[in-house]
């Protein structure tokens, strides 16, 4: 036999041995807990499918550009709440890395201002913007990510899952799925499964139950810049109509030089009650309610204006690991910071993070199986 055709002989094989090594999975969603999971899978067999119905990525840790500007109106920072998330982040590269040294202080229903606690934590974004979370993690895969893709319908033939979008697009076999869009939304999905089981049932109910706080964002732009010791203010006994209020201009690369950009997330009832008012309508009462915190009445007019509502922001309570794993023997998952039930990006992307792991454990044991 020719070197050229010992070498054919060679190839023909390892491909054929990693066929029967491989497994297929599929991810719907491409927020911290999808990033987090297909992060886990990266040094699996997997090949890993990613179906997000945006055109972007990371969810709410979400990141806009206009008139000059880019800013974070989702999820404004990621801490370094613990020590996975304090040892991951600089592992994802040091370049642009936003480490915002202004505290975050505190204001009460009157609209009295007073100092934060004194720790010391780091507050991450990128001069990018947050959406870098998740390209990082997903740039480190080699994950296929399929956006503007919402899913329809799925069904479970063979012990394999297969997902079908809006246009009739079918996308798998997969041998495990994972769901991590919210709560109510993954019950959405789980309605269309035609699985005939118990386990289906159990999950959708359990996931049936998270409530969540509904919260709207309203960005509030000004063509001068006053100077604050806080970047970041939050009402502490959540009677105010503004729940949060930061300063875009404290992070590198996000607001030129002499502007103003205030993120205002207000609060569940204000957020609830006028989630559907015109930005305008909306943006004139956020700027009143900002001037009168400042006591400035400049704020009362910004030269413009951009909302986001965020219908699903922050779950209210999480759900017991057991229902959250009822199905998983069957090869599907789910994950987001509504499994521990508290909306923070670290909560999402390590609880997909994990249940990548299981997935990634689960079939390289059925494989040998």
């Amino acid at each position: 036999m020719s070197q050229s055709s010992q070498n054919s002989a060679k190839l023909t094989e390892t491909t054929s041995d990693e066929m029967e090594s491989s497994f297929d999975v599929g991810i719907i969603g491409a927020g911290p807990a999808g990033a987090g999971a297909a992060y886990a899978l990266c040094d699996s067999d997997a090949t890993v499918t990613v179906l997000e119905k945006s055109g972007g990525v990371c969810g709410r840790a979400a990141t806009r550009r206009k008139n000059g500007c880019r800013y974070d109106h989702g999820a404004n920072y990621i801490k370094d709440a613990d020590p996975r998330t304090a040892e991951l982040i600089p592992t994802l590269g040091t370049e642009e890395l936003v480490d915002i040294d202004e505290p975050v202080w505190t204001f009460d229903e009157t609209g009295e201002i007073t100092e934060g606690d004194s720790r010391d934590e780091h507050k991450w974004t990128w001069t990018e913007g947050m959406t870098q979370l998740a390209k990082r993690l997903f740039a480190e895969t080699d994950v296929n990510i399929n956006h503007r893709t919402r899913v329809a319908d799925i069904s479970r033939v063979e012990k394999a899952w297969t997902l079908t979008d809006t246009d009739n697009t079918d996308y798998g076999p997969f041998d495990a799925l994972l769901l991590t869009p919210p709560a109510p939304q993954t019950v959405t999905l789980l309605e269309a499964t035609a699985w005939q089981d118990t386990r289906l049932e159990t999950l959708m109910s359990a996931a049936a139950d998270v409530e969540y706080r509904t919260i709207r964002t309203v960005v509030l732009h000004y063509p001068f810049m006053e100077s604050y010791p806080w970047y970041g203010l939050v009402n502490v006994d959540k009677e105010h109509p503004v729940g949060w209020l930061s300063r875009e201009e404290c992070k590198d690369g996000h607001v030129p030089a002499g502007e103003s950009l205030f993120i205002a997330q207000m609060s569940p009832e204000w957020s609830t009650n006028r989630y559907d008012d015109p930005v305008d309508v909306a943006g004139a009462d956020t700027a009143s309610h900002v001037a009168a915190l400042l006591d400035d009445e400049r704020y009362e007019n910004p030269d413009w204006i951009d909302d986001q509502g965020w219908r699903y922001a922050l779950p209210e309570n999480g759900i017991d690991n057991r229902a959250a794993r009822v199905a998983e023997s069957a090869g599907l998952y789910i994950a987001g910071d509504w499994i521990v039930g508290e909306g923070r990006v670290n909560k999402a992307l390590w609880n997909g993070y994990d249940t990548g792991t299981r997935i990634a454990n689960a079939l390289s044991l059925s494989q040998r199986s």
